[in-house]
């Protein structure tokens, strides 16, 4: 059987540009061994975000008073809880299913290996075929990093997916790694009422974060009563009963934890075993793949998009390359453009950045300005009763031109747009500030935000200097 593009995998990255190839002409066949939707719906994004809604959900439940309303007899159940994620993910699946189907690509259940530039393999229960391809895109994803540490392969030990399997919420858990996805976890299981510690390696929590992002979220977690130790190592892990004792070294001293559950969370590694990429002389190394601006590998014809490449593991970022890919593959001219991918956490309150931050432009010796302004001054916050949290915008000194936006606050999501567009297409602060926002609204700390670079802030408190 011939195709004119071969994808292997179907998640963000090769389902996307499966679809995008068809729309060009193009007969696809598309691979799969598991899951339509990859990691990012059936055991990242989706999922995650979906238990988040349930613990905010659960959180705003217990806050009615401040609002003025009375709920009693309350509760909740983690099982249902759970059983909701299962029934989101299996809906958005189906939809994946069908986009697929509607654009006649050709779906085939396996296990797939190049052998020839323009052949591969494929492994399923119906036993091995050969397919030939005039393009091949390789999407083949992540999965969680594992730890060198005593004790990991203890029963109590687990990763985000087995996370997301529990039906039974456990009493205490301690996360090791402070990275996107346990400070995330680490938000979910707190809200439902798990004893949660956090210990991270490196100096600081979320260690890509912009640092005054950093700073008020450490307040944030300190209030929640979630315990992190940054700059500590767990040495060990022990089974005892009904639990695991890890042992964590804070660099001033050594400290047991008793919990029922641990949470590894050290960040991810590409997919790239069995693929046959030496075979064909595919380069790539322990980050993945290498890829060049057209996602185009070592090998022309064969292209490598999302996590498989070690580069901005994200699932929109996969989904953009899947595009250049695909267009690539089917004889356009596309480039994959990196400085304005927006990132996203989804704690209470969410984290959102884009570009650089300070400390990057700083070591990049760059003349910048920078303005933050708080959500507490902002009316649509106060009426929300979730005033945690600033906007930073950091502009090029002399153009004003804007080079980072950081956001910690309430849909700071979906407001980190405005950074992203500035970025991307060369806007200034300037830009922003004269661009009429409505009121009220939380985009309005945004405008506020940019004007801030020029002096001109209107709705926060002057700070009066010291004498």
């Amino acid at each position: 059987m011939n195709y004119d593009v071969a994808v292997i995998g179907g998640g963000p990255g090769g389902y996307v540009a499966a679809i995008r190839a068809a729309q060009l002409g193009g007969k696809v066949l598309l691979i799969e061994k598991e899951n339509m939707g990859g990691v990012c719906l059936n055991r990242g994004c989706i999922p995650t975000k979906t238990l988040l809604k349930s613990a905010e959900k659960w959180e705003e439940i217990q806050r009615c008073a401040e609002f003025g309303l009375k709920a009693e007899n309350i509760g909740f159940d983690f099982a249902a809880v759970m059983e909701r994620k299962n029934k989101v993910v299996a809906g958005l699946r189906g939809g994946i299913e069908q986009l697929v189907k509607s654009n006649d690509i050709s779906v085939l259940r396996g296990a797939a290996a190049l052998t020839a530039p323009n052949r591969l393999e494929v492994t399923s229960e119906s036993g091995r075929e050969s397919f030939a391809a005039n393009k091949i895109i390789i999407a083949t994803g992540s999965v969680p990093s594992s730890i060198p540490v005593p004790g990991r392969e203890l029963p109590a030990v687990i990763t985000s997916d087995e996370l997301l399997e529990l039906t039974q919420l456990p009493k205490s858990m301690l996360i090791i790694g402070a990275g996107v996805v346990g400070v995330e976890f680490g938000f979910i299981m707190k809200s439902f009422g798990c004893e949660v510690t956090i210990v991270e390696m490196l100096p600081t929590i979320l260690p890509m974060v912009d640092s005054d992002l950093v700073k008020r979220m450490g307040l944030i977690l300190r209030k929640r009563g979630i315990k992190t130790l940054a700059g500590a190592r767990v040495t060990a892990i022990e089974a005892v009963q009904d639990g695991v004792v890890v042992t964590v070294n804070t660099g001033k001293d050594v400290q047991e934890f008793t919990v029922e559950k641990v949470l590894v969370a050290a960040g991810r590694r590409a997919v790239n075993e069995g693929l046959g990429l030496a075979a064909v002389g595919v380069e790539y190394d322990r980050a993945g793949i290498k890829v060049n601006d057209r996602m185009e590998t070592s090998v022309p014809g064969i292209y490598a998009v999302g996590d498989v490449t070690g580069q901005s593991m994200l699932a929109h970022t996969a989904s953009t390359a899947g595009i250049v890919a695909a267009e690539n593959a089917m004889g356009m001219d596309a480039v994959m453009h990196y400085n304005a991918i927006p990132s996203c956490i989804f704690t209470t309150p969410e984290i959102a950045m884009v570009g650089l931050t300070e400390e990057e432009a700083t070591a990049q010796k760059l003349e910048i300005k920078s303005s933050k302004f708080n959500f507490a001054a902002n009316g649509k916050a106060v009426s929300m009763g979730e005033t945690d949290g600033l906007v930073k915008i950091i502009t090029d000194a002399a153009s004003g031109q804007v080079l980072g936006m950081h956001i910690l606050g309430p849909h700071a999501s979906d407001l980190i747009m405005e950074g992203t567009l500035a970025i991307r297409n060369g806007l200034t602060a300037k830009d922003i500030a004269h661009t009429i926002h409505p009121h009220p609204t939380l985009s309005e700390t945004v405008m506020e935000s940019a004007h801030g670079i020029y002096g001109d802030m209107i709705h926060q408190v002057k700070m009066k200097p010291r004498r």
